[in-house]
């Protein structure tokens, strides 16, 4: 079900740059900034379907609704290709740039399909895994361990082989077929997704709805504030504290201690109730709670390192533009689609994670004689380093195609393509997928590892939440760019004429926060200290970070 969204929705929104700038004639930077906003909600939404689904809905009405939604928004968006006064009516599909602008009417229409779409992948994306994992039931047995492990692997393979066709077939489809067709054939799909998912709806497990983390994490911070005036006690101190039955939590830690009165038994006979739980839930929590909330924020400042190299991997329009200006041709006949070359970024990554697992620990352990790994903190570092490394030789390439295009005397015809081969651009590709299967696969692993086993439903959804937050500041940026660092009577950075702009300027812009959010990191790293088991780095044990993995409460 989510593998068709996948594909439906990506092969969407893979070429919109180039439908908003040929079909509603935005600027460059516009239509990035609304692909930014639209992203950022894509990613957002899982977070509330997650709420409401484990709060009060449940995980298949969820899943239905968006279906629904998802699949009402396609077909809304698919319309704006047949309905002749849906878009800008002087500009022909495929053909040079609009000269009109879009009307207001015309702009909400497009709005209301992007919003449907995000709320459809929210309720779609948020339940799918964990829905998925109801449907095996038992529990208690070894092969159920197996299918389960079996059926995570399969999901992640399914989804990303989703995106790949998405981005390579679909692609490709409407490049040859027009807009028409490329976005009916995402329609088609949802509706495909849409039907597996209701008629298999008898067979299913349908787990109700229960109480969500971000619950338990709203009483804490009431439950500290309400008790504000209360004057917590010396760690020497004894104190009574609200702990879970059977916890071996019974203190809370030091840091953050404004938390801790959460969890303090002032009263015990007004606070608890004779089966030992709180009366007000929202004035006394227990010890693992506030424990929970703490690991929380302690992770938060190295999860903020992330978002700057999210930010590179959201600039996919832009590298649309980019490489629809270069020669795409591979024969005489045959020429890979603009919006098909990000597909080599999931090959490099793909390939990048096969290497590391299968080829450089074996070898480093083979060279040590002891299993052998890089710490989670390194991996994220180098991810970072390798973002920034990335976005210097996309300046590079960049600079090179402009100097080209001048030279060829088309700088004045923005969709002119020059002779400059874009696969020049496969270095970029190659080091982008190299920073992800570094920091993204370190940043989850990190999270699961930091974050006690009963927050790992907060911990799946980390790094969707800084894929949210990173394509708001990559619009943040992107506006920034457009409207303080131009200067008057000159072209911006990142104008709609490529040849014009200086997006080789924008991207080292990129590279040298790159390089500031190493430093950042550095310091995030320090002050948070070593990770859980210690993890020394490139000649750890292998058992590192997973020395908690039999205790259950150890939140610390």
């Amino acid at each position: 079900n989510e593998a068709l969204e996948r594909l439906a929705s990506f092969g969407l929104s893979t070429n919109m740059i180039l439908y908003l700038t040929r079909e509603y004639g935005m600027d460059a930077a516009s239509g990035a900034q609304i692909l930014f906003l639209y992203s950022a909600a894509g990613n957002f939404m899982p977070i509330i379907g997650a709420f409401l689904a484990d709060t009060y809905v449940g995980r298949y009405p969820m899943i239905g609704f968006g279906c629904i939604a998802s699949l009402l928004g396609m077909v809304l968006l698919w319309l704006t290709t047949i309905i002749p006064g849906a878009t800008v009516p002087s500009c022909a599909q495929f053909s040079s740039r609009c000269t009109n602008d879009a009307t207001t009417p015309q702009l909400l229409f497009l709005y209301f399909c992007f919003g449907l779409m995000s709320i459809g992948a929210g309720g779609i994306r948020s339940c799918s895994l964990a829905f998925g994992a109801d449907q095996l039931s038992k529990r208690d047995s070894l092969k159920h361990a197996g299918i389960l492990e079996s059926f995570f692997s399969w999901y992640y393979v399914t989804s990303s082989a989703s995106v790949f066709i998405s981005m390579t077939c679909i692609v490709y489809i409407q490049d040859a077929m027009g807009w028409k067709v490329g976005f009916g054939v995402p329609v088609v799909l949802m509706i495909l997704s849409t039907l597996s998912f209701f008629l298999a709806s008898p067979i299913y497990v349908k787990p109700k709805a229960k109480a969500s983390w971000l619950i338990g994490f709203a009483r804490v911070l009431v439950a500290s504030f309400r008790k504000r005036r209360i004057e917590l006690s010396s760690p020497d101190t004894d104190e009574l504290y609200h702990h879970r039955k059977g916890s071996a939590l019974v203190v809370p830690s030091e840091r953050i201690r404004f938390l801790n009165k959460a969890c303090v038994v002032k009263n015990p006979e007004e606070d608890l109730m004779p089966d030992g739980r709180a009366s007000d839930p929202w004035r006394l929590c227990t010890v693992d709670q506030v424990e929970e909330l703490k690991a929380l924020i302690k992770i938060i400042p190295i999860w903020s390192t992330g978002m700057l190299v999210s930010v590179n991997v959201c600039q996919n329009s832009f590298l649309l533009l980019q490489a629809s200006t270069m020669n795409r041709h591979i024969t005489s006949k045959f020429e890979i689609p603009a919006g098909s070359f990000y597909a080599f970024m999931l090959l490099s990554l793909t390939m990048w994670i096969a290497l590391y697992d299968r080829v450089i620990i074996p070898l480093a352990s083979k060279i040590t004689g002891k299993p052998t790994r890089l710490g989670l903190k390194q991996k994220i570092g180098i991810g970072i380093l390798g973002s920034a490394a990335s976005m210097a030789v996309l300046a590079i390439i960049e600079r090179v195609r402009r100097e080209t295009a001048i030279r060829e005397g088309i700088s004045d015809i923005p969709d002119a393509v020059t002779h400059m081969s874009a696969m020049w651009l496969l270095p970029f590709y190659f080091l982008l997928g190299f920073s992800e299967a570094m920091n993204g696969v370190g940043l989850n692993e990190f999270f699961y590892t930091e974050l006690p086993k009963s927050m790992s439903s907060v911990a799946s959804n980390l790094y969707s939440i800084g894929l949210s937050a990173a394509s708001l500041v990559a619009s943040f940026i992107v506006g920034n760019v457009r409207g303080f660092i131009s200067e008057a009577n000159q072209e911006s950075w990142v104008s709609s004429n490529i040849n014009k702009g200086h997006y080789d300027y924008y991207y080292w812009l990129l590279s040298s926060l790159g390089v500031a959010n190493f430093i950042y990191y550095l310091a995030c790293s320090k002050a948070y200290g070593p990770c859980k088991g210690g993890q020394k780095g490139i000649t750890g044990d292998v058992r590192e970070g997973l020395i908690d993995d039999d205790d259950d409460d150890d939140v610390v």
